[in-house]
């Protein structure tokens, strides 16, 4: 017994110096953070799956080259390497290639100052994007400036949901576009199953959900309330928020216990939301998430609109409500021109699925948002 038990262990131990030997190169290809020397940005860059947003302070002047560093994935490299001077007075392209050589990934890096989004979205445009080694593909949506060019990319949580082989074409994920809107198509929201792997985990269900800001996807799993960065910055006094929305619940509600387990629980209808955000950015805070983004106790933000009588409907419901500034705050102009607030809109077909409570099949469609802003600078 004992000599089997020494050869069991030799075999272990074998095993293990074999797999520390082996063990493969990094594939991973993304960067993960971004620096400019001199004290440039007005805040942290924006980065998302395969663009880079950099807000640089008012009196950076775009006619010099400017030289970002990059934070890359372990073993990564990139071109045009990092600390290269080049004009940004258009975006540049920078590819970032794992350490294994065996992926890529296409970056977008666009220096912003002053100049807002939009404020109307008719979710007309969508890019297909591969996931899962080409598995399947989802719709990312974005939004075109009078200039021609992208001027906002929305993001959502569907390269998560990817992990878990629930879907294989863009109208099987939870966020993907329809061809049946007010006007041409739309977005359409609709929380899903996660099958076995979600179970696992505890995370039984993925909502349909659309938002400006970033989704953060490395702590999709471990930190899914923290993977929802909500905010851009926003130059603008919003003073109303309408669109069109069509809802149908899903048949029934659950909730996910104590043990994990999607227990239905009687009585209970799913609800949307749908709502804009505004706060103002500081060192503490330089976005908002899942935790935080309608916190009643949360000092940062300025104000919010809110539907107040969302309801089902399988009718296009048009709305219109006021941005309202909550008790004691209000918008400072010197703050607003210098880039000091970010603004958020927020959508998804469960309100409570960032709890992974809500009902299978819910789905929320929205077309036609307008952000009304007011005329005048005070």
């Amino acid at each position: 017994m004992k000599i089997l038990n020494l050869a069991v262990a030799l075999g272990i131990f074998l095993s293990l110096v074999s797999c520390i030997k082996d063990e493969p190169l990094n594939a991973e290809c993304d960067i993960t953070a971004v620096t400019l020397d001199g004290n440039l940005l007005n805040r942290e860059p924006i980065i998302g799956n395969n663009k880079v947003t950099l807000i640089v302070k008012n009196d950076v002047s775009l006619l010099e080259p400017l030289a970002p560093k990059f934070t890359l994935t372990p073993g990564a490299t990139i071109t045009p390497p990092s600390g290269t001077p080049l004009n940004f007075l258009f975006p540049q392209t920078y590819t970032v290639t794992s350490e294994d050589g065996e992926w890529s990934k296409t970056y977008t890096v666009e220096v912003q100052k002053n100049n807002t989004i939009n404020l109307d979205y008719g979710f007309e445009n969508v890019h297909q994007i591969s996931a899962m080694g080409g598995l399947s593909s989802y719709d990312e949506f974005y939004e075109v400036g009078s200039n021609g060019l992208v001027s906002l990319v929305w993001s959502s949580a569907n390269s998560a949901f990817a992990l878990s082989f629930q879907a294989s074409t863009p109208n099987t994920y939870p966020t993907y576009q329809g061809d049946n809107g007010v006007k041409g198509n739309c977005v359409v929201l609709t929380t899903r199953s996660t099958g076995k792997w979600g179970a696992n985990l505890n995370k039984p269900i993925a909502a349909g959900n659309l938002f400006i800001g970033t989704f953060d996807g490395k702590n999709a799993v471990s930190n899914p309330l923290g993977a929802t960065h909500f905010g851009t910055p926003f130059y603008n006094e919003p003073s109303a928020f309408s669109g069109y929305y069509k809802y149908t619940p899903g048949e029934t509600y659950c909730e996910t216990d104590a043990n994990g387990n999607f227990v239905p629980v009687s009585g209970k209808t799913d609800m949307f939301n749908l709502y804009l955000v505004m706060y103002e950015v500081t060192e503490s805070m330089q976005w908002l998430d899942g935790t935080n983004v309608l916190s009643k106790d949360n000092p940062n933000i300025i104000g919010t609109a809110e539907i107040p009588d969302r309801h089902a409907s399988d009718e296009w419901v048009p709305f219109n409500v006021p941005f309202i500034c909550r008790e004691g705050k209000s918008i400072d102009h010197f703050k607003l021109k210098s880039g000091a607030y970010n603004m958020a809109v927020v959508m998804s077909s469960s309100q409570d699925g960032d709890y992974f409570c809500g009902a299978i099949g819910s789905t929320l469609m929205v077309d036609e948002l307008l952000i009304t802003c007011a005329l005048e600078d005070k």
